[in-house]
């Protein structure tokens, strides 16, 4: 049996901080979950804005393969966080549960409501499962980005107005990331469109993101973070690739744009983990330190990672080249 002495020579060992690289990763997934499955959230919103059934068909067509894999990744993030920092886990999701209730109702509802929807020719049945699918992929964002809010403000009731306004920045930003995507996808009308509400949704993401900036910077914790390098080094990055994402709109090179969107969304998660870190839950005060797991159950976890990641992503890999090309209403 190993002494816990020789564990900890083990552990030692590693030539790089374990407990910070899984910070990272851990927001990685967030951010991975938020790009890829925006997109399928921006798309159906984007639904809510055509009247003709072609196009809403093209537009279901465009997701369908890809939404049930994106959603994976909420899994993945959520099983590391327990993973690799079981006691953040427990206190923030625990604190949280109406609201992580409320994305799983609404991700419920957009899972269903395509499949429903096509199984009728009924204007009625249409018409209910369509509010559906609208509401789960707005109410999805706009419920986790209030989780979100409060987890970085460390406030413990289940809304603030602050946390609204993250919530309705992360919704503008899945229509940036929709629409770019559907652009990408479609031709004609329909892609001209969601290149227009892809724009408004951009402008409205980055003056909502100016507002929240400015209360977290009045706030004191958060305005001491917000003044370091790495903070004011996202928030350039994502003026950056906003800018970046409505020149591409603008010009039509939907691929751009959908690229763009992705910096944006991962500048934003990357802002949030630097805000945080090192204390991972502002609400008690936990540390990365503290909420880690032991050094070489980190070590065996950092394992398992690397020897499954690359499966994971090339299963993405050939699933996007699979469905690349723009898409019919009958589909790709």
């Amino acid at each position: 049996m190993t002494e816990p002495a020789e564990t900890a020579t083990v552990a030692l060992s590693s030539p790089i901080d374990l407990t910070t690289l899984w910070v990272v990763i851990v927001f990685a997934f967030l951010g991975t979950f938020l790009y890829l499955d925006g997109f399928d959230f921006g798309a159906g919103a984007l639904f809510a804005t055509r009247t003709d059934e072609a196009e809403r068909e093209r537009i279901l067509a465009a997701i369908g393969p890809f939404w049930d894999g994106n959603e994976v990744w909420l899994v993945v993030f959520g099983g590391s966080l327990f993973a690799a920092f079981p006691p953040l886990y427990a206190t923030l999701f625990s604190r949280h549960y109406l609201l992580l209730f409320g994305v799983l109702g609404a991700l419920i509802c957009r899972g269903l409501a395509p499949e429903f929807y096509e199984q009728r020719d009924d204007e009625t049945w249409k018409r209910w499962w369509g509010r559906s699918f609208v509401v789960g992929s707005i109410a999805t964002p706009l419920l986790l980005g209030v989780f979100v809010g409060n987890w970085v403000l460390g406030t413990t009731v289940t809304e603030t107005p602050v946390t609204v306004l993250v919530g309705l920045a992360v919704v503008a930003l899945t229509v940036v990331t929709g629409g770019a995507f559907v652009a990408l996808k479609t031709d004609g009308p329909l892609a001209a469109d969601a290149r227009t509400w892809a724009l408004r949704a951009l402008v409205a993401y980055l003056l909502l993101i100016v507002a929240v900036l400015f209360v977290l910077f009045v706030r004191t914790h958060v305005r001491d973070a917000l003044i370091e390098a790495l903070p004011l080094a996202l928030v350039a990055v994502s003026i950056a690739a906003g800018g970046g994402c409505a020149l591409a709109l603008r010009r039509e090179r939907d691929l751009l744009a959908f690229l763009a969107a992705g910096g944006l969304t991962y500048a934003l998660v990357a802002l949030v983990g630097a805000l945080l870190y090192p204390t991972l839950d502002p609400a008690t005060g936990l540390t990365a330190a503290d909420a880690a797991i032991s050094p070489l159950a980190l070590q065996l976890l950092t394992l398992s990672a690397a020897l499954l990641m690359p499966l994971v992503l090339t299963y993405f890999a050939v699933l996007y080249s699979t469905f690349s090309g723009s898409v019919e209403a009958e589909g790709y």
